[in-house]
C-alpha cells in the first residue's frame, strides 16, 4: 500500500509540473515549483469523512491487527438440531425440547487459537451464558473442547474423558437417581480433566483428572476460587461446585448452586 501512496504523489507532482510548464510557455513567464526537501517528506492529506476516495485503506501489519472479536449466537432447537440430540434428550425429560436453545460460541483453545463451539442450555439462561463465555473469551481463558454431549452418545464419562465442556444432558446425578441439574439445561461442566469431580472418599472423575485433584497446581484450564471463571459465573448468580463441602465438583457451575 505504501507503493500506491508514493505513486499517487509522483503522478500529482508530474501533473502539476506539466500544467505549470504549459502556463509558462503561453505567458512567457518563468514559473518555479517548490521542490520538497529530502528531509521533509511529502504528505498527502487524508480525505475528510465526507470525501469519497478510491484509494484502498492500508492493511494493518500483524502487530497492528485487532484482537479477535467474540461471536456468540443462540437458536431454537430445529428439526436438524433435534436429530443431533437423539441421545441427550428424549420424551420424559424434565424440560421440553421447546425450552432449550442451541448456543454457538467462540472460545480460546489450548492451542492458543480461536475455535467455535456448541452447547445446549435452557432458554431462561441462554443470554446469560453467552455473556459469561464472552467474558471468558475476553480474558483468553483456555477451553479444550466444546461439543454437544451427543457426540459421546450423551455418556458423561466419555464426554469428561474427552475434556469436553458441555451443558444440557438429560441424566441422573452422579451416583444417584434424581435428575441432574444438567437435565434442565442450567448447569455447565468446564474442562473436566483440569477440574475433576472429587468424591468424599477420594474417587476422582474423570480418572485422567487425578493429578488435578491437587488444587495447589496452577495450570492451563484450571479453575480456582476467586478467579475470572468463578467471577464470571457469579456475576449471573451461578454457584460453583468447587466450593461444596462433602464433595468438590471443580468443573461444575449451575444456576441453582446444586
Amino acid at each position: 500500500m505504501r507503493i500506491a501512496r508514493k505513486t499517487s504523489v509522483w503522478l500529482l507532482t508530474l501533473a502539476m509540473t506539466l500544467s505549470v510548464a504549459g502556463v509558462a510557455c503561453s505567458t512567457g513567464e518563468k514559473q518555479t515549483l517548490p521542490t520538497p526537501s529530502s528531509a521533509s517528506p511529502v504528505v498527502t492529506p487524508s480525505p475528510s469523512p465526507t470525501t469519497s476516495t478510491s484509494e484502498p485503506s492500508p492493511t494493518p501489519s500483524p502487530s497492528q491487527s485487532p484482537d479477535p472479536v467474540y461471536e456468540g449466537t443462540l437458536a431454537k432447537i430445529d428439526d436438524v438440531t433435534r436429530a443431533r440430540m437423539a441421545f441427550s434428550w428424549h420424551p420424559g425429560c424434565p424440560v421440553p425440547i421447546e425450552d432449550l436453545r442451541l448456543l454457538t460460541m467462540d472460545y480460546w483453545g489450548f492451542d492458543g487459537r480461536v475455535h467455535s463451539g456448541e452447547m445446549v442450555v435452557n432458554r431462561s439462561v441462554a443470554t446469560d451464558v453467552l455473556q459469561v463465555f464472552g467474558g471468558l473469551f475476553d480474558e483468553r481463558f483456555p477451553i479444550k473442547r466444546m461439543r454437544l454431549v451427543d457426540e459421546y452418545q450423551a455418556d458423561d464419562d466419555l464426554s469428561m474423558a474427552a475434556n469436553n465442556t458441555s451443558a444440557f444432558n438429560c441424566r441422573t446425578v452422579t451416583g444417584g437417581s434424581a435428575w441432574s441439574e444438567h437435565s434442565y439445561g442450567w448447569a455447565i461442566d468446564l474442562n473436566p480433566i483440569q477440574n475433576p469431580y472429587v468424591a468424599s472418599e477420594g474417587t476422582v472423575l474423570p480418572p485422567k483428572g487425578v493429578r488435578f485433584a491437587d488444587r495447589s497446581l496452577d495450570e492451563k484450564g484450571m479453575i480456582h476460587a476467586g478467579d475470572v471463571v468463578v467471577g464470571a459465573f457469579a456475576s449471573i448468580g451461578w454457584g460453583w461446585g468447587g466450593s461444596w463441602h462433602s464433595i468438590q465438583d471443580y468443573q461444575h457451575f449451575s444456576a441453582t448452586g446444586k
